[in-house]
């Protein structure tokens, strides 16, 4: 200890700075852990919130991810060609050709998985998309394949064996490794011959260009640089173009809503800690003003005495703020390791700086805790700090003892309720942590609710257990084939597909779904839309107003829409479907954030060219949608079509680790919250011991004892529950709203309204859980001490 006090003095100091911290040491731990779980809980907090700070921009500069992904037919281009375009005025740099196809892949029990982007890479780094390799290695052979990190699961590892497709003679591929590409140019990757090798008429080879260009911060400037490219090689070679700002929109999409839930968390911890820290500093340093004055009075000067109370405070707060870095460290690497996952995005980490800011505040919020205590007992004259220390100043708090003997309950109970106001500024503070406490319990109670509604409303399509397609495979995402405006939908019967749905056993209901490409008035570019065959309740989306479709001539539209063209309920929108234009009126305002908002969703009768492409189906209980789709699928793929059994969507993951993050958080606060009532009835009962000691000389029983001291903190416990449950309940309300208008929507009643009364009373009686359960080690310890013993101790 000595090593840590050498720089408030040796000798007399030194002693007295370590006396202090060994005398005093149930404040010494409470001043350590509250400090600790203080410091770890602004660690996580910051740490995620640097994490989800545009995590996109962070990945995409760290890989030079490309700005334009572009996809050459080789027949039209060559590979000189294609070179020679990295040359382009405005190219600053540029990757590939690299052979790129799509395979339809199936797993070892005949399931399917999305269509797949397979590139052929005979390395993952480069000028431009500098892959991250997060597991495994590079594939180095045929029959090995890299995958995105985002098909990571149980099964998606190193080691997994996947066909290339359904036929008998497909060649395996062996999963070796599990990449991340910031840019999302391919869903995995292998060796360009293994590429070249695995085209086939269903899925030709391509050539992928990578380029990054000086200029390409606006959708503008892609389409300039896209007609450079097109210009630069023969007519029709360039078949198409992603632009990095299409992906970087949707991954900032998803980080938007969880910057305002780390705010709360985070202003919740830091308002907490100065809290709980000021509160055990102060109170360690006021309760030694005797002691103080007993030093001054043997020679310390009053800058020795401050000196010596903030080290005693300091060294503490030191080993617990070293101790909180490590602790919030370990918490928070598997929340960004999820959070990663999720976003996509390269190798997270805690920044450097979050280590280095929260220790250096936390010191300084400890030392003037201490400092303010500290320079008030050395301005106090030592006859006056002597008398001061002993115990609160006579007559405080007695009206308050004489108002609690009137109540008709046990004189234990009365004078513990009592206490409290011996000591106003102690008890301010213990009722702040309280309250604070109760705060993050309601908030974390709510938020959660909140997001499991979130996550039910969310892709309501994908609540169904079986996905029946009527014509080739879905698009990328597993979803179905979407038709561009003018463009003929899928040549399979689908009511031949609808009628081997009926006919199938452990079929419970199902409706049909049509996606399309659409213009709408007063909107540019194509929009989104959906129509739907049949009962389509099971698959409607949370309205915030209004109400799902209920037939044609209705249509239901998101946020975005209303605020993009100005329109509102019952107003009527003209929306085109190749040659067909339709007049819809809007019934609904959904809760839908696909697509940017811009969406349509309709009856398929609106449109008599609309036929479903794929069909929702909910399989009756105790039937096993794997079994159910390998069923279907032997009927349905020789229509021309398939079959597979949906998965959790990555919004629903996001929801687990943000459902995580809150109860991670709010334990931390809750428990700072008890540090910070045990630290105040530890100071309370050392300086009520002699009086104790009287009550047990009088006939007070050990049970009596532990009732004085939980009354004490009762009524604190109480009025904190009563103060936090509001608070925590505005708090939900104000920061959801803002969640949700960062992901551009509004929210439904079924999310914003997740309170229920017998929940509001149990978080009310939360703050006296908190305020027992930190009084109850003290309690113990007063009950235990002899009577004898607390005569003798002041």
């Amino acid at each position: 200890m000595s090593r840590l006090t050498i720089g408030f003095g040796s000798g007399a100091l030194g002693r007295v700075v370590r006396s202090g911290v060994g005398r005093r040491r149930v404040q010494t731990v409470v001043i350590a852990v509250a400090v600790m779980m203080a410091v770890a809980s602004a660690v996580v907090a910051g740490s995620l919130m640097v994490a989800t700070n545009a995590p996109f921009d962070h990945a995409f500069a760290k890989q030079h991810g490309a700005h334009i992904t572009a996809q050459f037919d080789p027949a039209k281009a060559s590979t000189a060609q294609l070179k020679d375009t990295g040359q382009l005025d405005g190219v600053t740099a540029s990757a590939g050709p690299f052979p790129s196809t799509t395979i339809h892949p199936t797993g070892p029990g005949g399931g399917h998985f999305p269509a797949l982007t397979l590139v052929g890479r005979s390395d993952p780094h480069g000028g431009v998309d500098d892959l991250d390799l997060k597991s495994g290695r590079w594939a180095a052979k045929p029959g090995e394949i890299v995958v995105s990190a985002s098909f990571a699961g149980p099964d998606i590892k190193p080691g997994f064996t996947m066909q290339t497709s359904d036929a008998v003679d497909s060649p395996p591929l062996t999963v070796v490794g599990l990449a991340v590409s910031a840019s999302k140019t391919a869903d995995a990757w292998a060796t360009p011959g293994q590429v070249r090798a695995l085209a086939s008429e269903d899925g030709p080879v391509t050539s992928q260009m990578l380029y990054r260009f000086d200029s390409a911060g606006t959708k503008e400037q892609i389409t300039g640089n896209r007609k450079k490219l097109a210009a630069a090689v023969p007519a029709e070679a360039l078949l198409g173009t992603e632009s990095w700002l299409d992906t970087k929109r949707a991954a900032d999409q998803g980080a938007a809503p969880t910057i305002p839930f780390l705010i709360a968390f985070g202003v919740l911890g830091i308002v907490m800690s100065v809290i709980i820290v000021g509160s055990v500093v102060s109170g360690a340093v006021g309760t030694s003003l005797r002691r103080i004055g007993i030093l001054k009075a043997i020679g310390f000067t009053p800058r020795e005495v401050v000196r010596a109370y903030v080290a005693q405070a300091l060294i503490p707060a030191g080993v617990g703020i070293a101790l909180g870095v490590v602790l919030g460290n370990l918490l928070a690497v598997p929340l960004l390791e999820d959070t990663e996952q999720v976003y996509g995005s390269a190798s997270l980490t805690v920044a450097w700086w979050v280590d280095v800011l929260v220790p250096a505040v936390a010191l300084l919020v400890v030392g003037i805790a201490a400092l303010v205590p500290a320079l008030r007992a050395g301005r106090l004259r030592t006859v006056e700090a002597i008398a001061v220390g002993r115990a609160p100043r006579t007559g405080r708090g007695q009206w308050a003892h004489r108002a609690a003997g009137r109540l008709p309950l046990p004189r234990s109970v009365t004078y513990g309720l009592a206490s409290p106001f011996a000591h106003p500024v102690r008890t301010t503070a213990m009722l702040l942590a309280v309250a604070f406490g109760t705060v993050a319990a309601t908030f974390a109670v709510g938020l959660t609710s909140s997001l499991n509604a979130v996550g039910k409303a969310q892709d309501p399509e994908d609540r169904a257990a079986v996905t029946a397609i009527s014509g080739v495979p879905g698009d990328e995402g597993g979803g179905p084939r979407r038709v561009e405006v003018g463009q003929s939908p899928p040549s399979t019967d689908p009511a031949k597909v609808r009628a081997a749905i009926e006919a199938q056993p452990g079929t419970a209901s199902y409706y049909g779904m049509f996606q399309a490409d659409v213009t709408v008035a007063g909107i540019s570019g194509s929009v989104e839309a959906t129509f739907y065959q049949g009962d389509s309740r099971p698959g409607s989306y949370e309205m915030i107003s209004g109400h799902w479709i209920t037939g044609a001539g209705q249509v239901v539209v998101p946020t975005a829409f209303l605020e993009r063209t100005g329109t509102k309920i019952g107003d009527t929108v003209r929306v085109t479907l190749g040659k067909d234009t339709q007049t819809l009126r809007i019934v609904g305002e959904a809760f839908d954030g696909s697509n940017d908002g811009l969406s349509v969703r309709a009856d398929i009768a609106s449109f008599a060219a609309a036929q479903p492409q794929v069909f929702q189906i909910e399989v009756e209980p105790g039937v096993s949608p794997a079994e159910y789709a390998q069923k279907l699928a032997a009927v349905v793929k020789p229509l021309g079509g398939d079959v597979m059994v949906n998965s959790p969507s990555e919004q629903e993951n996001m929801i687990l680790i943000l459902n995580a993050m809150a109860v991670l958080l709010t334990l931390m606060l809750v428990s700072v919250a008890g540090l910070g009532v045990l630290n105040s009835v530890v100071l309370d009962t050392r300086e009520r011991v002699h009086d104790l000691g009287v009550c047990k000389a009088l006939g007070m029983s050990p049970r009596q004892t532990v009732s004085l001291v939980l009354a004490s903190v009762a009524g604190i416990g109480v009025l904190g529950g009563l103060v936090g449950v509001p608070v925590g309940f505005a708090l939900h309300g104000f920061v959801l709203p803002v969640m949700g208008h960062a992901a551009g929507t509004d929210l439904p009643p079924s999310v914003l309204e997740v309170y229920e009364t017998p929940q509001l009373v149990l978080l009310g009686l939360a703050g006296i859980a908190i305020a027992l359960l930190g009084a109850l080690l003290p309690a113990g310890w007063a009950a235990r001490t002899r009577t004898a013993t607390a005569l003798r101790t002041e």
